[in-house]
């Protein structure tokens, strides 16, 4: 096939599209007739279910949803005495509250898009376009913010924030279970919480990031590695004074930032402390002769020290001489990667990337160099929609979100939800999973839909609603029979903790996106319950399609140099420029969550007094004392977190039912047996099934990463179950490596 035929048939497929959808709008049409005849013969008082689902071609269960007068009859019956469990369930009940609006049965509207593989909307495509030529080498590969605000501490970790697995619901105390979700104030005080705040818009920059040259330091080894020069250091004791002395005796003073690659010289003295964080800040803070903590650069607020417990960011200045230490890990695991190859990651990256934005520098982390990439998307013609910029939500809807949208599922699941002995533990991981979920995304301020104006809507309006944009106050029932795992997150106590309650006859009140709202009435088992008591409705448009696509066309070209090229070394190299482009998207998108702004600072034993009100002492080493204090929501343009909150929704309905388009297969946690779901982490499902899923390395595909045969004691705590995988995937290496 060439050029010129492949075009011919592209149009063919078109054609078939385009028939396919006349074809399904026929098909609704018949089928809605078909509805409403059924409803009229059920008002006759002696029509029968039995009589009247042949004719209809449904089954007799299709027609008792439709007329339930015609469904059995039956009296209450007697309640046994309740156990533990449904005590704890009954607890979890909350008082009645106000009055909600049923959602309808998705499970007719089959001609809406569902869930897939592709990421795309039925009847669209992508369009890859051919890669272009490699270029010279460059160190011009970071560079920094401007103009920027002060990093979210959560901002580093947005993928491992919520790693610590919760039990099932039925585990949950009662006394847990009650963390109580905010809700928009009733009448026009909520309703003003919709319009976005005023003169704050994401805009396209008009303006070039500046580039900052960097070193890469192996503080185990004492390599050290700018440019072409490979030297090896005397760091003493690697504290900040011993490396920055031994770093600018060697490079330019014009490096402005040391990527530490190995040795993490920051939990040197863990062992002193009782928490990682206060060895972390007491090495930040120690003396540093000749240099000063660094408090902004022009228009630039990223200044002071990011207390994080594995990758910590300082900053210090000497004059006009400005320098950052900071760990590759925010980017990758360099696993065992020497400083030469991890520079050739960067510069492997940047490249990549530059195919993409012309005018790309990397910054100081992937958040950071992900909100500036997307910023350079923004539509620059004029008199285009979005031309103007993305309006921000206000600071209401976005605490709102903040404290209601969730991000990855965590949960481990424990006896007798599961045998005590497991027959096997096999591991699924989505890979480039939230890559899968950027196809559309509210946009504009969003119309608010209460109870009241969701019972006013057609059916066919609250189909529509349901599959939007959108974020909902619900009140939920697990259906009676229910045998598998939670649906839709419920609040437990601790801060944004949640847990996924799966007793049948269960009620929780929460907020959900709509994707889940969505799985929740057309799963493939049965629908939940769902009464709708508030909602948020955005547009439908596509501001990060460009944007993930790009990265997603990056990320595959450095995938298949990682397995093509001759050099170990470059394999390397590319494998982890392609983890680089992965944390860029995942991480962008924890950015436009936008958490509120924590100040870190320290004070000198003795000067408590200067330690502002509010703030939280978080770490003393008996000569300084450091704290930390909430700042709240900036005025920041990139703050986006109904895009964010969106994303996460679509990857926790993947996780447990999606559509291989492909392969014309459904994958899931909810298309394995009941009790031999394990653990969810994050974009990963722990089974005793092997469930053998098509896996063709594309984003959102299940890649069975471990393996371990059993009998295996299933985990009851975060550490067996990472011990686990562990043991699992170096199983599931040896397979592969004795089957080649």
């Amino acid at each position: 096939m060439d050029s010129k035929e492949f075009t011919a048939a592209l149009g063919q497929l078109r054609q078939v599209r385009d028939d396919i959808k006349a074809v399904r709008k026929e098909l609704q049409r018949l089928e809605t007739d078909r509805d409403k005849r059924i409803v009229a013969l059920g008002a006759y008082e002696r029509a029968k279910a039995d009589r009247i689902a042949p004719a209809a071609g449904l089954s007799v269960v299709d027609v008792v949803a439709l007329v339930p007068r015609l469904g059995p009859q039956q009296s209450a019956p007697a309640q046994p005495e309740p156990t533990a469990v449904d005590a704890q369930a009954v607890a979890a009940v909350p008082a009645p509250g106000p009055v909600g609006a049923l959602a309808p049965d998705l499970r007719r509207s089959e001609e809406q898009p569902v869930a897939d593989d592709s990421g795309a909307a039925p009847g669209e495509q992508l369009n890859v376009a051919d890669e272009p030529a490699p270029e010279s080498e460059t160190e011009a590969v970071t560079g920094v913010a401007s103009p920027a605000v002060e990093e979210p501490a959560e901002q580093h970790d947005q993928e491992e924030r919520q790693q610590q697995p919760v039990p099932t619901a039925a585990a949950v105390p009662a006394a847990e279970q009650g963390r109580e979700l905010p809700s928009v104030p009733v009448g026009e005080r909520g309703d003003a919480w919709c319009v976005p705040t005023p003169n704050l818009a994401s805009k396209r920059p008009n303006f070039t990031q500046q580039p900052r040259q960097m070193a890469f330091l192996d503080t185990d080894t004492g390599v050290l590695v700018h440019r072409d020069q490979v030297v090896r250091l005397d760091l003493g004791a690697a504290s900040v004074s011993e490396i920055l002395t031994a770093v600018y005796a060697t490079v330019p003073d014009s490096v402005e930032r040391i990527y530490i690659t190995a040795g993490d010289p920051w939990h040197r003295d863990a062992g002193r402390y009782p928490f990682l964080r206060d060895a972390v800040a007491a090495w930040l803070n120690a003396p540093v002769p000749g240099w000063q903590v660094e408090s902004s650069r022009g228009k630039d607020r990223l200044a002071g020290h990011l207390v994080h417990p594995r990758n910590p960011v300082g900053r210090w200045q000497r004059g006009d001489q400005h320098t950052e230490i900071r760990s590759v890990g925010e980017w990758f695991d360099p696993a065992g990667a020497d400083p030469a190859v991890v520079r050739d990651a960067f510069v492997l990256l940047w490249k990549q990337l530059r195919h993409q934005w012309p005018d790309v520098t990397l910054m100081g982390s992937p958040s950071q160099t992900g909100r500036d990439l997307w910023s350079r998307t923004i539509p620059a013609k004029t008199g285009s929609k979005w031309s103007e910029g993305y309006p921000v939500m206000s600071e209401e809807i976005r605490g709102l979100l903040h404290a209601t949208a969730g991000q990855g599922r965590t949960e481990l699941i424990v006896p007798p939800r599961v045998p005590t002995k497991l027959p096997q533990l096999v591991e699924y991981d989505r890979t480039f999973a939230y890559a899968k979920h950027t196809w559309a995304s509210g946009v504009g301020a969003p119309r608010r839909i209460t109870a009241a104006a969701f019972a006013a809507m057609s059916e066919k309006e609250q189909t529509n609603a349901l599959f939007a944009p959108s974020h909902w106050q619900i009140r939920v029932t697990v259906p009676d029979g229910w045998n598998h795992v939670g649906i839709l997150p419920a609040p437990a106590a601790g801060d944004r903790a949640w847990y996924y309650p799966a007793e049948p006859g269960q009620t929780f009140t929460t907020w959900a996106g709509g994707a889940e709202v969505n799985l929740a009435l057309r799963n493939p088992i049965t629908p939940w319950r769902i009464e709708i008591l508030d909602g948020l409705l955005w547009e439908s448009g596509t501001p990060l399609r460009d944007w993930s696509t790009k990265l997603k066309d990056a990320w595959a070209t450095l995938q298949a140099l990682a397995a093509n090229h001759g050099d170990q070394r470059q394999r390397t190299a590319a494998h982890l420029a392609s983890r680089a482009v992965r944390s860029i998207l995942l991480y962008g998108i924890g950015g436009f969550a936008q958490r509120p702004r924590i100040t870190t600072r320290s004070v000198p034993v003795g000067r408590e007094h200067e330690i502002p009100a509010g703030a939280q002492i978080i770490g003393s080493d008996g000569e300084t004392i450091t704290w930390q204090r909430s700042a709240g929501f900036s005025r920041d343009p990139y703050a986006h977190p109904e895009w964010a909150a969106g994303v996460w929704s679509g990857a926790r309905a993947a996780l447990l039912s999606t559509k291989m388009r492909e392969d014309d297969t459904f994958v899931g946690a909810l298309h394995l047996p009941p009790d031999s779901i394990v653990a969810f982490r994050t974009d990963a499902i722990y089974t005793t099934y092997d469930a053998a899923w098509p896996y063709r390395g594309q984003p959102g595909d299940y890649l069975k990463k471990g393996h371990l045969p059993g009998p295996v004691t299933g985990p009851r705590t975060e550490e067996e179950l990472l011990s686990l995988q562990t043991l699992g995937r170096a199983h599931l290496a040896e397979e592969q490596e004795a089957g080649q």
